[in-house]
């Protein structure tokens, strides 16, 4: 062989290993082993594909070490196929990695955490990136029990298009972790997520986003979280919970959200050009400042009705020499050139008392516009404000003013834009330099791209009309073949009898025409079992005890017994129910722990000889806020011979994190209610912690009388026009309640 092959086949060699040395691989795989073992031998360049179709059951670890021009990729082989189910979750570690196009849904994960940034406590991820990502209901059974959806550990990672859906138990849906000195000043990027609709939980734990925790609050995060689009995001008060220093909101945008951005804990906090879009709807919220060297400007909130914590704009009071878990002072903050449109509640020195007894000092409130007219006193003053520089704000003309200087007065001159969005005056906002009012981002220009942002809940009446006909369990058989939706029409003047339990799996309207009622009987100790995913609306119905078990603890409709993560609905309506008496604890409702209710409605009902309560909803006992209803309306009803209580609701504790039980009280009339001689509560009607109680136009006769147990959050118990005949007057624990036209007489 001559030199010159020689040297030619030599220089092929070098240049064949350096190309495989060099080479950057795609890697489909299809089962978790293949990924495992790919992951160990991967490069960086290389791209790790999950062949479309479900993957059950599987903990995906994935770590490496990518480069800036090299990341190493997780992907789907076809944005939103690849589809993890079961218990399952993902967790990362390295440099430069970057996962895209996942759905995760039908599960939850066996962990603490569904996606995490790290593979062990000091394994982190950095410089990583997560995109088109979704998590839809991938929440645990149990309602009660914690867990996080995405947990950001390491540095300068970027969260960008995924959409976070539907979380239905405790716990952040994403929190950036901050628990090692690794995982601060973390230069996270949060952007262009779509943070879809979370239920009210009914308890502390519900927050959407969470930048650190009470422990490293005065450490600094620098994380930045801009355009994103928060849908209806409800869980409780603190959409997000700012728990560190250092981080900037910048052009959010809060839809229909029940609660507010909370500069809980930290510093040095930017909150500016964000949107809160309330739309009336009740508890939305805005921003509530804590803290010191916040920034709140350039903001725009329009009809918002949350009070208190929740208000529009909210500068709290602070407890002086504060440790890190509790209300630092508000300090050198500023609240300016913020417009606020048709929004009911500015609370300042909010939350003052014994231990929050620290004004706000060295801090601004000026050139910003309140215009309103559904509230014209929009401003509450709790405490000292004198700390407060206040000038070049805009009050509506017909609005108090409880500070008097630094306001001005305006007509409420108040238009839509081209965008949809109430404006005030050109003029008002040229002197402002707010510039122009658009949304910051749309909800089409967030989240994963592929995955629809459709709404989940189905509507009463939505489904087909499906005539029963009377007879032994065909209501029974009509529920369980019966789909989202459906309504459900009994035969007037008909007789059901059910032999086993009717239960509701989905929304379902049983109900009859204009007429004679269809009466109900059950064989079983609980005619209807609303179980989880189940909402109920019943109308122009007949219950009726005489064929029930003798049974203690019988009831016409209750919830599951095990948790239901999926919050339910009960309207009644123009319904009888009589003879409820087989045994001394006969209800017609009760709910169990671990289950929750959107809204319940009892109207225009005529109920009778009943030995248990109405209403049970007094089975979250452990005092920590936790309760049953959010929303509860009783209305022109008639209660006779009922000898526990029309209603017993109970929220124990004092804890701050939620909105309510809000409760609805209004033209009924009860007779010889509450008198049972085994009556625990001695009342006819029982409310312990209610934040919003309203009960007006109703005749209690022959009765116990209305018992209350007022707790803190500074609950709002409104009772008038209440007629008590033969009836003891209101027990409560303290006067902190109002009354109005209450009468007590004694009849012959």
């Amino acid at each position: 062989m001559n030199h010159i092959l020689v040297s030619k086949l030599n220089i092929l060699g070098v240049a064949l290993m350096l190309f495989f040395s060099n080479s950057v691989f795609a890697t489909l795989v299809s089962n978790i082993e293949e990924f495992n073992q790919t992951v160990e031998t991967a490069k960086p360049g290389d791209t790790i594909t999950l062949a479309n179709g479900e993957w059950a059951n599987v903990e995906l670890v994935f770590k490496g070490e990518g480069t800036e021009r090299k990341p190493i990729t997780l992907k789907a082989q076809t944005p939103g196929e690849v589809i993890i189910t079961g218990q399952s979750n993902l967790s990362l570690s390295g440099k430069y990695l970057v996962v895209d196009g996942l759905v995760f849904t039908r599960g939850y994960t066996p962990t603490g955490e569904v996606i995490a940034f790290k593979t062990s406590p000091t394994e982190l991820a950095s410089y990583s990136r997560l995109t088109n990502v979704v998590i839809d209901d991938f929440s645990h059974p149990e309602r009660e029990l914690s867990d996080l959806w995405l947990a950001i550990y390491g540095k300068h990672n970027r969260i960008d298009h995924n959409s976070f859906i539907n979380k239905r138990n405790r716990g952040v849906t994403v929190a950036v972790r901050m628990n090692s000195k690794e995982s601060r000043e973390n230069h996270h990027v949060i952007e262009y997520n779509y943070f879809g609709p979370r239920q009210v939980l009914g308890a502390n734990g519900g927050e959407t986003l969470r930048i650190g925790t009470s422990h490293f609050s005065r450490e600094y995060a620098n994380t930045l979280v801009q355009y994103n689009y928060f849908d209806r995001t409800s869980g409780e008060h603190e959409i997000i919970s700012n728990k560190s220093s250092g981080n900037t909101f910048l052009g959010n945008v809060f839809y229909e959200a029940q609660g507010t951005l909370t500069m809980r804990h930290g510093h040095y906090t930017r909150v500016e050009n964000n949107y809160f879009i309330g739309n009336r709807k009740p508890n939305t919220g805005g921003i509530r400042i804590i803290n010191e060297h916040q920034t709140v400007k350039n903001n725009y909130l329009y009809g918002l009705t949350g009070r208190r914590f929740r208000g529009a704009l909210v500068i709290m009071n602070g407890v002086p020499n504060s440790p890190p878990n509790r209300y630092d002072p508000v300090i050198e903050s500023v609240m300016n050139n913020n417009i606020v449109i048709d929004s009911d509640y500015i609370q300042l020195g909010a939350g003052a008392d014994e231990e929050r007894s620290a004004p706000p000092k060295s801090s601004e409130m000026q050139n910003n516009i309140i215009l309103g007219k559904y509230n014209d006193t929009p401003i509450t003053v709790f405490d000292d404000v004198s700390g407060i520089n206040f000038k070049g704000n805009v009050l509506t003309q017909t609005s108090e003013n409880p500070i008097g200087k630094g306001f001005t007065k305006a007509p409420y001159k108040v238009t839509k834009n081209e965008y949809g969005l109430m404006t005030p005056e050109q003029s008002l906002i040229d002197d402002i330099e707010f510039g122009e009012i658009k949304l910051p981002v749309t909800k089409d220009e967030v989240g994963a791209p592929y995955y629809d942002k459709k709404e989940s809940r189905v509507a009463f009446g939505s489904g087909k009309d499906i005539m029963v006909s009377p007879g032994i369990d065909t209501l029974a058989n009509a529920l369980e073949n019966s789909m989202p939706g459906d309504t459900l029409v009994l035969e007037n003047g008909g007789e059901y009898l059910l032999t086993r339990f009717a239960n509701i799996n989905h929304p379902v309207t049983v109900m009859a025409k204009q007429g004679a009622k269809p009466v109900i009987r059950s064989e079983k100790p609980s005619f209807i079992v609303i179980r989880n995913g189940g909402a109920l609306n019943l109308n122009n119905l007949w219950f009726d005890g005489a064929a029930s078990p003798d049974y203690k603890g019988n009831s016409i409709i209750r919830t599951s017994r095990s948790s239901m993560n999926i919050n339910y609905s009960l309207l009644v309506d123009n319904v009888k129910v009589t003879d409820l008496n087989i045994n001394g604890y006969f209800y017609f409702f009760k709910a169990y722990p671990g289950t929750f209710a959107d809204e319940i409605v009892i109207a225009n009902s005529d109920m009778s000889n009943i030995t248990g309560a109405i209403l049970s909803l007094n089975k979250e006992t452990e005092d920590l806020g936790v309760y049953s209803v959010e929303n509860l309306t009783i209305e022109g009803n008639t209660f006779t011979d009922v000898k526990e209580e029309v209603v017993t609701v109970y929220r124990g504790g004092f804890d701050e994190s939620t909105f309510g039980p809000m409760v609805t009280v209004k033209g009924n009339r009860l007779k010889n209610v509450g008198k049972g001689k085994t009556h625990r509560t001695g009342a006819s009607m029982y409310f312990h912690g209610v934040q919003n109680l309203h009960i007006d136009d109703t005749t209690i006769t022959d009765s116990a009388p209305i018992s209350l147990y007022l707790t803190n959050g500074e609950p709002i118990t409104v009772i008038e026009n209440v007629s008590h005949i033969n009836t003891p007057k209101i027990k409560a624990n303290n006067t902190e309640y109002n009354v109005d036209n209450v009468s007590y007489q004694k009849s012959q």
